[in-house]
């Protein structure tokens, strides 16, 4: 004998499954939340007084340490004036400058790092370029300050390259970035944070020759000497992230007695790159070690 199920019954039926079926899917829920949203990775620790490291791509920020603090940036600031360089209207990178007895003396003088340019040489302004970030040449950017500032003046075209400098850290928004000199040798106000720095850096990259220039481990360049002859002028890159970090495509290294250890950095990684700074970092080594920190955890944030 069928027997047939009253409507309470069923009613109460379907309040079982519909009840079974929620607990099923809540505890499913629970069970792969967990799965799903991997923990996010610990911050880093570095030595630095300040970091920050930025996705080169879109932006975002990804890490920041006293982002904002004003310090001294030594060599870092020759960043710029690769820049302000490679703005110029209708550049000749090819066009030779002829190297002053004032460059030579003005490296010696202040005890320093140089490109060893010889006086009477005729150099490109590409190779000048070479010599500017490689081997932080302060002989380097002395000539192409004086080559690329207006006036009737040494002097007076120095001011001028300087006043693009500051002029160009303007237009980019940056308020906490001020230049007194072409190559971080400052005079009590040359100063930029590790933010205002990297946005510099990551403006600077769009250039394709700053960027062949800046991830270049070593070179060997052809200059004419005065007697019409020619020369071999070698240059090693003084960032030692190139060829000891997986991906790393520049920047700029820079240190100073005020600045201690700068670094400015950028990696690419599975088509990301990420892009930073380091200041005031305890030594070379220390520098390159919180770098790598910092490009570790960029790369696992981005």
């Amino acid at each position: 004998m069928n027997i047939g199920i009253t409507g309470r019954g069923r009613r109460a039926r379907q309040a079982t499954t519909v009840i079974l079926t929620a607990g099923a899917v809540v505890a499913g829920g629970a069970f792969i939340a967990p799965a799903a949203q991997a923990a996010a990775p610990p911050k880093p620790s570095i030595v630095a007084k300040g970091g920050f490291v930025m996705n080169n791509g879109n932006g975002k920020t990804l890490y920041t340490k006293a982002a904002d603090t004003r310090r001294s940036t030594g060599s870092t600031t020759k960043i710029m004036t690769a820049k302000v360089v490679l703005s110029q209207r209708n550049l000749n990178l090819n066009a030779k400058v002829k190297v002053q007895k004032a460059y030579s003396d003005y490296v010696v003088r202040n005890n320093a790092s140089q490109a060893h340019l010889i006086v009477g040489d005729k150099v490109t302004v590409r190779q000048l370029l070479y010599g500017l970030m490689l081997p932080s040449g302060c002989d380097a950017a002395y000539a192409l300050a004086d080559k690329f500032g207006s006036g009737s003046t040494r002097a007076k075209r120095v001011k001028s390259f300087i006043g693009k400098m500051n002029k160009t850290a303007r237009d980019l928004g940056l308020r906490n970035t001020h230049f007194d000199s072409f190559d971080g040798i400052g005079n009590g106000s040359n100063y930029s944070t590790p933010r205002d720095l990297t946005k510099i850096a990551s403006s600077a990259m769009k250039s394709s020759t700053f960027r062949s220039i800046v991830k270049t481990k070593k070179t060997k360049q052809k200059v004419t000497t005065k007697t019409g002859g020619y020369r071999y002028m070698s240059w090693s890159n003084t960032n030692n992230l190139l060829g000891s970090y997986r991906g790393a495509i520049g920047v700029k290294t820079g240190s100073g007695p005020e600045a201690k250890y700068c670094l400015v950095f950028a990696a690419t990684r599975n088509g990301k790159t990420v892009i930073g700074t380091v200041l005031t970092s305890s030594s070379v080594n220390a520098r390159t070690a919180d770098a790598k920190k910092l490009m570790d955890y960029g790369f696992k944030v981005a």
